[in-house]
């Protein structure tokens, strides 16, 4: 910061007084540019302090605009009649997690909110099929959000298969599992292309965008947006946090 201010200060002696609206003249110009250039040349370093300060103005705005975009969505984003549900449904506090079948981080994380709905009884689980990374991305969440609609109480079952089948996803290997729990594969087959499946990704694709999410796994827990598998650890840390914060407003 002070090698900035020195900065200013060259330009402002190296530059004569000028009216507020009498621009410099070539040769003021020249003479700026050139001491600005004397200086970076000896004091490179600056280049990069200035890249760090815009970084974080950067990192400052795109979270204020989250938090205003949270603000306007939080009702579509917990509240989505087309979402799956898991744990408490009269839960104290939502979690929210944005994924894809097909994401690695996304399987690594799965343990970790498992364990923590096991722990913690009062945790209104919301799931966002978020299939960003292939096509069949795509063909598991459709197939998924099939069999909410189809029978609510076998979507996490199904859900849980998914996360954990290892190997390449096929639509074959999707709808075997739907069949083992006892759906009839036309029906899943069908649904997956029903308005109210098309209408669940694509409000879920555009909230994510409103958000800034980008990839998966991202949660959403009271006031804060996570990107990442963060480990059990924080994620209840966050859950703690968003407590405390609702019986601070209530």
């Amino acid at each position: 910061m002070l090698r900035m201010l020195t900065l200013l200060t060259i330009l402002l002696v190296a530059a004569p007084v000028q009216a507020a609206d009498e621009p410099l003249t070539d040769a003021q110009k020249k003479a700026v540019g050139e001491v600005v250039r004397s200086y970076l040349l000896e004091n490179p370093e600056v280049i990069f302090e200035a890249i760090e300060v815009l970084k974080v103005r950067q990192e400052q705005a795109q979270a204020e605009q989250q938090q205003q975009a949270l603000m306007m969505l939080r009702d579509t984003v917990e509240r989505s009649e087309g979402s799956p549900v898991y744990g408490n449904p009269d839960g104290n506090v939502t979690l929210v997690e944005y994924f894809d079948y097909n994401c690695g981080y996304c399987k690594k994380a799965f343990p970790d909110v498992m364990a923590l709905l096991e722990k913690d009884k009062n945790i209104r689980y919301v799931l966002k099929e978020l299939p960003i990374l292939h096509e069949t991305s795509e063909l598991a969440a459709r197939a998924a959000l099939a069999v909410w609609n189809m029978e609510k109480d076998k979507y996490f079952a199904f859900h849980s298969e998914l996360m954990n089948l290892r190997g390449g996803m096929t639509e074959g290997r999707i709808l075997d599992i739907a069949v083992g729990m006892g759906l009839d594969k036309e029906k899943v087959k069908k649904g997956m292309t029903s308005p109210a499946v098309d209408k669940e990704l694509a409000v879920t694709e555009q909230t994510a965008q409103a958000l800034g999410i980008t990839g998966t796994p991202a949660f959403i827990i009271g006031d804060a947006i996570v990107p990442g598998a963060v480990g059990q650890e924080r994620l209840m840390e966050l859950i703690v946090q968003a407590r405390k914060a609702s019986d601070g407003k209530g």
